[in-house]
């Protein structure tokens, strides 16, 4: 592979996914709360990607590493480390291919995920935080003999992670703009990579929370960067740092960064809920916060893609989160 996937390798994992996960929808939002938050001559296009298997994006950069994975790799089983969604595509992936998964979570994970992982099959290891559980993931790598599975980094989970953005590009022609949430930054630089190479002109616009801004950082510095702990409500964006791949792509073929704050996804998540029917995590809220917020006045009357990631969240947190708006 280059230094980036190219549209080629892109439609080639796609065509290697098919069956595996689902070529999401993507809905025109014209409901009246939306235009008057950002205006009427604004036109919005939802890539609905918690409509995929697990309930977010994450098995498409899962199953695309262990689907290149030797079987002599695979033997002990996989890996992974996550607040929840990466690890739950990840016991969803093990258990599609008859192997054993073993995820690290913190124990602040929300319990509806911990019981998605478990449901798939996979051993759940519960430690203190997300800092500790990168540790503890790699031990058991070390000591178990299990291939790791990145929640963010690395080549072919950008690859997979790509196919979100070449289907967008193909279901919506001359985008303006495409807004995309940033964790670890894998989604981000995988949508990007393809966005930019289909629509060069459009902007690709990469979001974060305040509490959890490793990619502001590492863009400002030059080189990934670390924060020291996560502190804010989407805690699937709250990747303690960023790491070189990701990065890299990011740098290259993402436009610009924007910030924001928890308040503005408890706000998008009643927005998204009210007007779309759609109940989602922080996460899959926070392209839209951006879009009603910092982005708002930049893309205008723009043609504006915006990705809703997932929606693991129970009833309960999703009803407390909405309430604290």
């Amino acid at each position: 592979m280059k230094d980036y996937p190219t549209l080629s390798q892109i439609r080639a994992a796609r065509a290697r996914l098919q069956g595996l996960v689902i070529e999401t929808p993507v809905f025109h939002w014209t409901h009246r709360d939306l235009i008057a938050q950002v205006g009427e001559e604004t036109q919005v296009f939802l890539k609905l990607e918690l409509f995929q298997h697990t309930g977010t994006f994450k098995p498409r950069g899962a199953l695309t590493v262990m689907l290149d994975a030797e079987e002599a790799s695979l033997a002990n089983g996989v890996t992974a480390v996550s607040a929840g969604n990466h690890a739950i595509a990840v016991a969803f992936a093990a258990q599609h291919l008859g192997i054993s998964a073993k995820v690290v979570m913190p124990r602040t994970a929300n319990p509806y995920r911990v019981a998605q992982c478990r449901g798939y099959g996979a051993e759940v290891v519960l430690v203190a935080d997300v800092t500790e559980a990168f540790a503890e993931v790699e031990r058991i790598e070390r000591e178990e003999g299990r291939l790791f599975v990145h929640p963010f980094e690395g080549p072919l989970t950008a690859l997979g992670t790509a196919t979100v953005g070449l289907e967008l590009g193909e279901q919506v022609a001359n985008l303006d703009a495409v807004i995309v949430p940033i964790g670890g930054g894998g989604l981000c630089a995988g949508i990007a990579t393809a966005i930019k190479q289909m629509q060069p002109d459009c902007q690709v616009y990469g979001v974060e929370p305040v509490g959890a801004d490793t990619m502001h950082r590492s863009f400002q510095a030059g080189e990934p960067r670390s924060i020291d702990r996560v502190r804010t409500i989407a805690d699937s964006l709250g990747a303690p740092h960023a790491a070189p791949y990701s990065f890299g792509l990011c740098r290259r073929f993402v436009d610009d960064l924007v910030l924001i704050d928890d308040d503005g996804m408890r706000d998008a998540m009643g927005l998204l809920y009210r007007s779309m029917k759609l109940a989602v995590e922080p996460a899959g809220a926070a392209a839209t916060a951006a879009l009603c917020g910092p982005l708002r006045e930049r893309v205008r009357g723009q043609r504006v893609g915006v990705i809703v990631c997932g929606s693991n969240i129970d009833v309960a947190t999703f009803a407390a989160q909405v309430a604290g708006a």
